[in-house]
């Protein structure tokens, strides 16, 4: 009997604190009307000082866990995607671990930029179909407010703070039907934060080269998608969602209008938390379900592209 990945509870949560285009009109040379036009952003959540990742994790975990009605204790795989762990050592997935108070269960990172979500449910899906395990907790999660230089107006307007989460099990009925995972070590500086362990002399900070890293994610996501929907033998118009990685609407409808897609299929909440990296598809997932957009049975294509560069997407029946 065929094992499928299947998605049984989705959960998210944003920080308090917003931090609004009009704030930001203080603090850079922007404006409301500059970014709105160029990112489709109107607000950013951003956390408390001294609030880590495996808080914001632990939040979304456990909104997941309640949504699919089952005990943390059952949970035997815990994958964390964020850029943006507690420490260096140990993973914020075992700090999870430790705020869930699951014991003895496998518990690692994933660092993929913004396709952190995707490359971690493609790993969960092969243990799943591979019967190594039967239930897994899936998370992406990020403080993007502590590497960003909030004097650099091309990218302190981008990023925000926030965590998703989706509980899977292993079941007979169709879930994730395919997943596909890249990456391209020659685009590293086009998308990075410098430094670190033994290297003190760079700031810290995301740095990113935005013209070309709109062209390479255009190309690259309309690529991933059409190399999906091959590998499923599906058309554009047999997709009930997309779900893309919440960078910027300008690239959300440049894919789209490359696939064909109306926009009204299309997922956005960019606007209301702009890029958090990892947690952008989780967020935007648990959103539209939610909502009641998105409902059991439909057809969901996830994509994104980040720092590595690394793209990817998952297809799946919800």
């Amino acid at each position: 009997m065929s094992l499928y990945t299947r998605i049984i509870g989705t959960g998210a949560f944003l920080p308090e604190q917003v931090l609004t285009n009009q704030e930001l009109e203080v603090m850079l040379d922007t404006s409301d009307e500059w970014i709105r036009e160029r990112t489709g952003i109107r607000e950013r959540h951003i956390v408390a000082e001294g609030e880590c990742c495996s808080r914001l994790a632990e939040v979304a975990s456990r909104r997941a866990l309640a949504d699919a009605d089952i005990d943390p204790a059952t949970i035997d795989f815990i994958v964390v995607a964020t850029t943006t762990p507690d420490q260096v050592f140990p993973s914020a997935a075992c700090f999870l671990q430790q705020r869930l108070g699951i014991r003895d269960c496998c518990a690692f990172d994933i660092v993929a930029g913004c396709t952190g979500f995707i490359y971690a449910l493609g790993v969960v899906d092969q243990f799943i179909r591979t019967g190594s395990i039967r239930r897994a907790l899936v998370v992406g999660a990020e403080i993007l407010s502590y590497i960003v230089d909030w004097q650099d107006r091309d990218t302190a307007v981008l990023f925000g703070d926030g965590a998703g989460a989706v509980v899977v099990e292993a079941g007979p009925e169709p879930g994730i039907l395919s997943s596909h995972l890249h990456a391209d070590g020659t685009y590293t500086d086009i998308l990075q934060v410098p430094g670190g362990v033994g290297d003190r002399k760079r700031d810290p900070y995301i740095e990113m080269r935005g013209n070309e890293l709109f062209k390479v994610a255009v190309t690259t996501l309309s690529d991933v998608v059409e190399e999906t929907l091959r590998a499923n033998d599906m058309q554009n118009s047999e997709l009930d969602w997309l779900v893309p990685h919440q960078a910027n609407l300008r690239i959300l409808q440049a894919v789209a209008r490359r696939l064909k897609l109306p926009l009204d299929r299309v997922v956005v909440t960019v606007d209301e938390h702009a890029n958090t990296s990892s947690a952008s598809i989780p967020l935007a997932f648990d959103v539209a379900v939610r909502d009641g957009r998105i409902r059991r049975g439909e057809t969901v294509l996830m994509e994104a592209f980040g720092g590595g560069i690394t793209w990817g997407s998952v297809l799946l029946v919800y």
